[in-house]
């Protein structure tokens, strides 16, 4: 009898464990079912980063017995899956690794473990770099609340072909028509020259591929740098006041000229973005376009000879300078713990186990893009790829959309105006960017932003 009763208090005690709590005590116990293997499961969008990460946690599972399984969803609605599965409260997920416009929206509706406590017992704040904290754990801005710690840094640039620029024949004829030497594009408008010299159509050879896909954010991470470097900006984010702000004058110019410089592309590339098969690294690979927008983060494919022919001339630079500023769109994501997710512990030692700085140089020998203090700062790295010198520097000037709750709602509504601008003759820049601005002013109205 004593056996048996024994039997059954192991049994039910294995139904229990102590996680660490979302303000990092371990101080919760929480009813757990039993499972034959450890194991936590990651929700991350389909993209190059996502395979690099499996294979680091992959050692992380040789080393704890934990098993980590990345799932993989397409970045054209990859948002719309997890929101989804937020308002069900889910517990398909264990940890996302979000865009740093989630942080809003997670963390106010609760799906997002708030970290704040845990980030400030692990000094996490001393390891990554400030614009990595603010940007992709950190909500509201400057309030030392924290619902993610730094993953994947990355940012919007150019990769081009290093050999069409250095070409003494394409050298001669640019400086002919231009009256400057071609070399790096400083300002957007030579960029635009480069880009127009290089478009030969009838020859099936472009001069730019950037980015106009109205799936997900592709279009908005590519015209919000131009109204930030005309000196415009998307509104207030401190009052929301859009009105004046958004569709001025220098807003106006910046859309029109993205207009243009759009043109410089095939057609048939519109939806060339992250996806696979419809990557916008599919022209530069193929030899078909002498620029191309990209993201740093996915860009190791671009640099490698078994993947790309055209390797060895491969070359990045960062966003150039607008009549006003530069700027560029902050890309990258953090990692969060879900609230609903009842295996917070493995969660919890997955985290630490990044915080270690060998693991942050394992994370950038395999192809990420650590935000580690000590990983950017090392002069090995800036060795190791050459876009590396190029991503360093966009940091300096990279900048963030909206990170409110409503941001997938304010999302859809400026892809959607500036899609339709790009694809029809029909409306002006300026009305394009009016109409914007009542939309998002609606949003807010209705959301309570804005006080009597």
């Amino acid at each position: 009898m004593i056996i048996a009763v024994l039997v059954i208090l192991l049994a039910v005690s294995a139904l229990f464990v102590y996680l660490e709590s979302d303000q990092g005590a371990d101080t919760i116990l929480t009813y757990n079912e039993p499972e034959q293997v450890p194991s936590i499961t990651i929700l991350w969008a389909k993209w190059k980063p996502a395979d690099y990460f499996q294979q680091l946690v992959d050692e992380f599972t040789a080393e704890t017995g934990i098993q980590v399984k990345i799932v993989q969803h397409p970045w054209k609605d990859i948002q719309r899956h997890f929101f989804n599965e937020m308002e069900v409260k889910s517990q398909r997920y264990d940890m996302v690794i979000g865009d740093s416009q989630w942080l809003g929206y997670g963390s106010k509706n609760g799906h997002y473990s708030n970290l704040t406590r845990w980030i400030e017992q692990h000094h996490v704040n001393d390891r990554f770099i400030q614009t990595a904290m603010s940007s992709y754990a950190e909500y509201p801005k400057a309030s030392n609340r924290y619902w993610a710690i730094p993953l994947e840094c990355d940012a919007m640039g150019f990769a081009y072909r290093k050999d069409l620029f250095e070409d003494n024949q394409e050298k001669r004829a640019f400086l002919q028509r231009y009256g400057y030497a071609l070399d790096i594009p400083a300002t957007w408008s030579q960029l635009k020259d480069i880009a127009e010299f290089f478009n030969r159509p009838t020859e099936d050879f472009w001069g730019l591929l950037a980015w106009r896909t109205a799936h997900y954010d592709g279009l908005t991470m590519a015209i919000q740098p131009l109204i930030w470097a005309w000196g415009a900006d998307l509104g207030n984010k401190q009052t929301f006041q859009i009105r004046g702000i958004l569709n001025n004058a220098a807003a106006t110019s910046a859309l029109a000229f993205y207009k243009q410089l759009a043109a410089f592309q095939n057609p048939e590339w519109k939806n060339y973005y992250l996806d696979s098969g419809r990557s916008s690294h599919k022209p530069l690979i193929e030899g078909k376009v002498a620029m191309s927008m990209v993201y740093f983060a996915t860009s190791a494919e671009l640099t490698s000879p078994a993947k790309n022919k055209l390797a060895n001339n491969i070359g990045f630079f960062a966003a150039p300078a607008g009549p006003v500023s530069r700027a560029t769109s902050l890309g990258g994501q953090g990692v969060s713990i879900i609230s609903y997710s009842k295996k917070k512990a493995y969660s919890f030692r997955l985290l630490k186990w990044l915080l270690r700085s060998q693991v942050q140089e394992r994370w950038s020998e395999l192809g990420g893009l650590s935000c580690g203090i000590h990983v950017l700062n090392s002069k090995k790295r800036l060795t190791t790829s050459p876009m590396h010198k190029a991503f360093s520097e966009s940091l300096t000037f990279a900048r963030d959309y909206w990170a409110v709750p409503e941001y997938a709602e304010l999302l859809a509504l400026s892809q959607q105006h500036w899609d339709k601008y790009l694809t029809t003759d029909d409306i002006s820049a300026k009305d394009t960017l009016d109409n914007l601005t009542t939309d998002w002013e609606n949003l807010f109205e209705y959301h309570g932003y804005y006080k009597e």
